[in-house]
């Protein structure tokens, strides 16, 4: 029976708070409020930077949910459609292809024409699944995660690579590799999809033979054999947190050295435009 205020935007729960405390957080929902409405002045609007170039804004999102309420509000496309959701949300071990077809075809057919790139399992890397044993890894953003879980676990990655191409039917689907530091991971990548290709001819099941394959640039690796990725997939997403950290050498989750991890550092930025 007691009056409780949540401050959402710092994470604060106040139990009876005093006048003082609910005078100010009522002011700062007259600001979000406030904010808000500013926001959805701009809906239907084009983006265009201040010195006249336009510019497609896609959104990152992780669930189904996530899709709606970007395209609610003028996302032209979804860049990254993080697909390690359905395998946290099960429960019983690795979801299915109908599970994952489902899903990834909703997403498809929300996105209609617009682009949805879909990235395979990125998972380790601090990233775990409770039915998993990943075993104990002395530098686990080093180790085994990402594509290299794919490329070792044969079936799960069949059974994802499979999902997607029955959705890539419905909507203008594209896959996209993560962790990549080679073209030769990338190729290995590319034959699995081929291999899921000919199981669906010969089962007359329909898909997008000419779906676009994609690599994650978030390796200096991979910034080093851009040209060389970029003569092989049909498209290239930056991915700027763990370049960053990979470039800086620098765990952006240890509070000692994550002041480090500065997207905006020359050496990040000449990195980018190394890769542009």
């Amino acid at each position: 029976g007691k009056l409780a205020v949540i401050d959402g935007v710092n994470g604060v729960l106040y139990v009876d708070p005093n006048q003082e405390i609910l005078s100010a957080m009522n002011q700062v929902k007259a600001q979000i409020q406030q904010r808000r409405c500013q926001l959805q002045e701009l809906k239907g609007k084009k983006a265009i930077t201040k010195d006249g170039r336009s510019v497609l804004i896609y959104a990152n999102v992780g669930s189904l949910y996530e899709v709606e309420l970007a395209l609610e509000n003028d996302a032209e496309g979804i860049g990254l459609f993080r697909s390690e959701f359905l395998y946290m949300q099960s429960r019983g071990g690795f979801p299915g292809e109908q599970t994952q077809f489902e899903a990834y075809r909703h997403a498809a057919e929300l996105c209609g024409e617009r682009p949805l790139v879909i990235r395979t399992l990125d998972i380790g890397g601090g990233k775990a699944l409770p039915y998993m044993d990943f075993g104990h890894e002395e530098n686990p953003f080093l180790g085994w995660r990402a594509i290299r879980v794919s490329l070792s676990m044969h079936d799960v990655f069949r059974t994802q690579l499979r999902a997607l191409l029955r959705a890539s039917v419905f909507g203008n689907l594209r896959i996209m590799f993560p962790m990549i530091t080679s073209v030769g991971e990338f190729r290995r990548a590319e034959a699995a999809v081929r291999e899921c290709m000919a199981e669906l001819d010969a089962e007359k099941a329909a898909y997008n033979p000419g779906i676009e394959l994609g690599v994650m640039i978030e390796t200096p690796a991979a910034v080093m054999v851009a040209d060389l990725l970029a003569a092989e997939a049909r498209f290239f997403s930056i991915g700027t947190n763990d370049l960053t950290q990979y470039v800086m050498a620098a765990d952006r989750g240890n509070p000692r050295v994550a002041h480090l991890c500065d997207p905006s550092d020359t050496a990040v930025r000449r990195s980018i435009a190394m890769t542009l």
